[in-house]
């Protein structure tokens, strides 16, 4: 089996090469995927100018990114900028990212995230306030982070959240945008942060929830606690990854390895060297009822949203097997 780093290479070649007029977090996180993974192999061609040149439009008239219509999804999509600003030196990167950032306030009641706490903004908050949060200090952007993470009241008594109020529902991805945003809050989040150690207990309730319902294959079902349903692509590859970021960051413990290791076996086996992947369930709302989750569509083939994934799972899985 290839290891994980030519994986990721492979996966490089087929993802991150664009940014749509509609920004969203699913091409952004592929852009994201392509600087980590030169950051983790220094001696490839540094993607760094072609990145520059696939979102100058947006870095040089940043009030011009979204519509009315865009949402915390959209905002996501620019996950890129501090990264970008890392490999060129240029703050007009950071200033994008805080601009951006600022949009998911003033506060939880009076922003855009969803009141009815849709699992995708754990995803969304975390991945923007927390950068935001690194590359300038200001605390603004973290506390409201760990403000609505801990406003979030949907975890149930078996460790998994519903996909949103209106919809009471173990969805697979959805599940997966909870372990993911909290993995990325923790990674943001100071040591010494009051709400730290309530945030974590969560994190490892649902991880622990997560874990019970793992198929042998690695894999985790379209919704979670349904054997019965398919084998999902995203939320495995975005499960792993919050696992092997927790182990790579020290919050987990070694007995969560062989859990990460079985996902990138899961994962490994589905990608095909045209980075062609198995049964990445569509965009996918809040539905009205389980019967819906459970017929929900899937693609094979090229898919941004599992691409962009895979590869930072891939960068991740690398990262921790050269103990980086």
């Amino acid at each position: 089996m290839k290891s994980p780093i030519e994986y990721a290479t492979n996966l490089a070649t087929h993802y991150g090469h664009r940014l749509e007029r509609s920004v969203v977090y699913t091409q952004g996180v592929a852009l994201s995927g392509r600087l980590r993974l030169h950051d983790l192999l220094p001696e490839s061609s540094n993607p760094s100018a072609d990145i520059a040149r696939i979102v100058a439009e947006f870095a040089n008239d940043p009030s011009d990114i979204f519509s009315s219509s865009d949402g915390t999804a959209n905002y996501a999509g620019v996950c890129w900028a501090d990264e970008l600003a890392a490999a060129t030196d240029d703050g007009k990167y950071t200033d994008l990212l805080e601009q951006v950032a600022d949009m998911f306030g003033p506060s939880v009641t009076a922003g855009p995230l969803d009141p009815d706490i849709r699992v995708e903004d754990f995803f969304f908050a975390a991945t923007m306030l927390g950068r935001a949060y690194l590359t300038t200090g200001d605390s603004k952007h973290i506390d409201l982070l760990a403000e609505f993470l801990l406003s979030a009241d949907t975890l149930q008594d078996n460790g998994l959240w519903w996909h949103c109020k209106a919809s009471p529902f173990f969805w697979g991805r959805g599940n997966a945008f909870a372990a993911i945003g909290f993995a990325e809050a923790l990674t943001y989040l100071p040591e010494d942060h009051p709400t730290r150690e309530e945030l974590l207990h969560t994190h490892l309730l649902h991880l622990e929830g997560l874990v019970k319902r793992q198929d042998d294959s690695g894999m985790w079902h379209q919704v979670i606690d349904m054997p019965e349903t398919y084998l999902e692509f995203s939320a495995t590859a975005m499960i792993g990854y919050s696992i092997a970021r927790g182990l790579r960051e020290g919050w987990l413990d070694e007995e969560w390895r062989g859990a990460a290791d079985k996902a990138w076996s899961g994962i490994s086996q589905r990608t095909s060297e045209q980075g062609e992947l198995e049964h990445v369930c569509v965009g996918t709302g809040p539905l009205a009822t389980l019967d819906e989750y459970v017929k929900r569509s899937y693609t094979d083939g090229l898919d941004d949203r599992g691409g962009a994934m895979a590869l930072w799972f891939a960068v991740e899985m690398a990262r921790l097997e050269a103990g980086v």
